[in-house]
């Protein structure tokens, strides 16, 4: 392990210095190539900035409003069957809106289950095998100036639903 700390300590600066280098030696202006990137990503961050700050508002009132919690008691009857437990269900709904949101679920759950239980694993696995589809969506396609999704909202949630049941039955394995 500590070698890769080595490792990375040292390509970091190497890489950086390479990028330069290489800008200097192909007669690129270096510094106006970055301050023109900087201000593209500036342009970028103001279009998705107010698509950003709603996202994060509705997940923080569904959060502290308790609506995530009384969801997941209605859909106790449909998940029990299934094996899935009451405490993922706001995970699994709030990683498609939010990734920060859904790892302060998880924070929850870690404190409530422990992270070695059950929930702990399935709620650490979900967050890797699931995407912030609408949080994406909205910022890239937005970004780009994507009209038409197509298939990609459906695709996207087929793979979040996969990636769902795979977390569970990963989980159960361990």
């Amino acid at each position: 392990m500590q070698l890769l700390m080595y490792l990375s300590d040292f390509l970091i600066p190497v890489l950086i210095f390479y990028i330069i280098g290489f800008g200097l030696l192909s007669k690129v202006p270096v510094f106006d190539s970055f301050a023109k990137g900087a201000k593209d990503g500036l342009t970028v961050a103001k279009t998705i900035l107010p698509t950003l700050i709603g996202l994060m508002m509705g997940v923080g009132i569904l959060r502290a409003s308790g609506f995530l919690d009384w969801f997941a008691q209605i859909l106790q009857h449909v998940t029990d069957p299934l094996h899935v437990p009451a405490a993922l269900v706001p995970v699994i709904f709030v990683r498609i809106l939010s990734s920060s949101a859904a790892t302060g679920l998880v924070l929850d759950i870690f404190k409530e289950f422990g992270a070695d239980s059950y929930n702990g694993y399935a709620a650490s696995i979900l967050l890797s095998c699931t995407e912030t589809v609408f949080y994406t969506m909205s910022i890239y396609f937005l970004a780009a100036g994507v009209k038409k999704t197509r298939y990609t909202l459906p695709g996207a949630l087929l793979a979040t639903a996969a990636g769902v049941v795979v977390s569970l039955w990963l989980a159960k394995s361990l």
